[in-house]
């Protein structure tokens, strides 16, 4: 065809697209869908992710209203349970263990019988000063007669001088001779006593050779066994014990602790305080001062405080570290109530620190200010309410809104 053209051909399929050039222009038109439908995507999974995830187990405590026991804290210490009385019981003399009836936990009473020891020895001594006591005995008793007779042979001597019979020189005889006896009679009567006491003594040592509780209480270490030597003093061989048990009575336990001395002036005795064991950080045991020992450790610089417990109990052992908050009077400022939670529950992120508050299956996080710490807890001055559950134990990736199960 070539009007209109001056005379050239005209391609006009040229004009023409062809099916790659479609392709390329389809594609291009459904690029805002494609990546449309892979964001809607991504938000669907993050959303199944977070809000129908499978729950995590957590742990959770209740936050509540402290009164700090109608008293503000004024200072905290930390010490160990030490009893009053503590006895290493030990043999008064060296032998050797022939029976051990101290067991560790064992309750003994004042007096029992602990440990026996080889009284051989002891019981041979005790027989051989019975017999001296018995050799002088019968001296007494001789003399004794000899005596009795003197007199009569005196009272004799006297008659027959006054008769004019009996010469001066037979009378004095007769009395040098019962003077004699009365002095020997003395002296056989203090051997006598001198016996008794070598009696006393030789049982005195078959006693030590039995090793008893000095006072009620319970047995807390076994030191020595049958067959072990023991003896009052330390051997220079290291093979001799120098304890049988160790006995605490545990009506006499008590808290010591060391006090700054630059404040121990905010210490008196009789003041209120609150003890925590270690073991037991939730249990809050109420005590007193019992006395300020007076003196300072110079290289501590500290003052020991002993603290009596109001009331005891058998989860209260000795050597149990603790921690004591010594608190003001009731009246005095800071003993309004207040919210505590475990210390467990305050989670530190990056500067700021949160805790994990549960409710309706789900967490939410809520940024906190706390307060002074003490026996486990710790003081949330704004950001929770007493009543509210708080997560004390659960992943470290838990996040806001994540759905949780409360676990036992």
């Amino acid at each position: 065809m070539d009007s209109g053209t001056g005379g050239r051909k005209v391609d006009l399929s040229q004009l023409r697209i062809s099916e790659e050039q479609r392709g390329r222009a389809g594609t291009g038109s459904r690029r805002p869908l494609v990546i449309g439908a892979a964001v809607v995507g991504a938000v669907a999974v993050m959303a199944v992710l977070v809000f129908g995830a499978r729950p995590v187990e957590v742990r959770v405590a209740t936050a509540r209203s402290d009164s700090g026991s109608g008293a503000a804290t004024l200072l905290n210490a930390s010490g160990y349970v030490e009893p009053r009385r503590r006895a290493t019981v030990a043999a008064k003399i060296t032998a050797r263990v022939v029976e051990m009836l101290a067991e560790e936990g064992m309750e003994v009473a004042a007096g029992q019988v602990l440990a026996r020891l080889d009284d051989s020895d002891a019981q041979r001594r005790l027989a051989a000063a019975r017999a001296t006591r018995e050799v002088a005995g019968a001296a007494v008793r001789d003399l004794e007669v000899n005596l009795a007779n003197a007199e009569r042979e005196l009272a004799r001597q006297v008659d027959l001088q006054r008769q004019g019979v009996a010469s001066e020189q037979a009378l004095d005889n007769a009395r040098t001779a019962a003077d004699s006896l009365r002095a020997r009679l003395a002296i056989a009567t203090r051997q006598v006593a001198e016996a008794e006491a070598a009696v006393a003594i030789a049982l005195q040592d078959v006693d030590n050779c039995t090793v008893k509780a000095p006072f009620g209480g319970i047995v807390v270490s076994k030191d020595a066994q049958p067959g072990e030597m023991v003896s009052p003093v330390s051997a220079g061989s290291g093979f001799t014990r120098t304890g049988i048990a160790t006995v605490v009575d545990m009506t006499s336990l008590e808290v010591e602790v060391d006090v700054n001395e630059s404040y121990i002036a905010r210490v008196v005795p009789g003041q209120r305080v609150e003890a925590t064991l270690d073991a037991y950080p939730d249990w809050k045991i109420p005590g007193s001062v019992r006395t300020v020992i007076p003196t300072a450790d110079r290289q501590k610089a500290t003052v020991k405080v002993r603290i009596s417990f109001d009331a005891l109990d058998p989860r209260i052992l000795p050597d149990m570290g603790v921690k004591v908050a010594f608190l003001a009077a009731a009246d005095a400022p800071g003993a309004a109530d207040r919210t505590v939670v475990p210390q467990s529950a305050v989670r530190r992120d990056g500067e700021r620190t949160v805790v994990f508050v549960v409710s309706d299956g789900r967490v939410e996080r809520r940024a906190v200010r706390t307060g002074p710490g003490r026996g486990g807890e710790v003081e949330v001055m704004a950001g929770v309410q007493a009543g509210e559950a708080v997560v004390v134990e659960g992943p470290e990736s838990l996040r806001d809104g994540q759905r949780v199960k409360v676990g036992e």
